[in-house]
């Protein structure tokens, strides 16, 4: 009978010791087993004019000018934005909070007749972004702005899911932390719901029109 006892009781202990191993940490327990994937591919991209719309999302003060990143980006943004304008392409703008037009930095600052709409980090929710987009036979949407893990992040994402082609150059996303623009650019490629298959990551360079 004590034989039977400490068999079972052995029994027991194996369980115990599997179901331990077994049981899967949560993601704080494991953040420093977290091994960052491979740098994500940048794909070359050409535009149609036509149907392509230049989104430039809250580069304003005091957004751009706290991020030495988004301050960084501003040459690259400003000969996309050129090359844009000369081949007729759509732009439009987004400014956050109480920020009016004039908040935006004058290096990529709107001419006349270049739209300016409002929103928090979703730049569709609450504004006409949309129908703008939709009046102009729009399909495709290049995406920058500042901050990469907001107003890029989910307006890209809400682009996606609208059905519109996301373009994003990574040297126009921008934020207070290399992380956050990282963990931006994976989210974005590799999104489910059927937004990872609508995003093309790219580079301004990489952008012909």
């Amino acid at each position: 009978m004590m034989r039977n006892f400490f068999m079972a009781l052995a029994a027991a202990a194996v369980l115990v010791v599997g179901a331990s191993s077994a049981r899967a940490g949560d993601i704080i327990e494991e953040w420093a087993n977290v091994k960052p994937p491979a740098a994500l591919e940048l794909k070359p991209v050409t535009a149609d004019p036509k149907t392509t719309a230049l989104l430039l999302l809250d580069f304003i003060t005091p957004n751009c000018t706290n991020r030495p990143r988004c301050m960084a980006s501003l040459p690259a943004m400003k000969a996309l934005l050129t090359e844009a304008r000369a081949k007729g392409v759509t732009v439009i703008y987004s400014v956050s909070g109480t920020a009016t037009a004039d908040a935006i930095l004058k290096d990529i600052a709107p001419t006349a007749g270049e739209p300016v709409v409002r929103g928090s980090v979703d730049k569709f929710a609450g504004t006409d972004l949309e129908k703008m987009l939709k009046e102009k036979g729009i399909r495709s949407v290049i995406v920058n702005g500042t901050a990469a893990h907001g107003a890029v992040l989910y307006t890209g994402s809400v682009s996606a899911l609208k059905g519109f082609n996301v373009i994003v150059p990574v040297d126009g996303m921008s934020s207070e932390d290399l992380y956050y623009e990282q963990a931006t650019a994976w989210i974005l490629a590799k999104g489910t719901g059927g937004i990872g298959p609508k995003v093309t990551l790219t580079r301004s360079t990489m952008i012909k029109f």
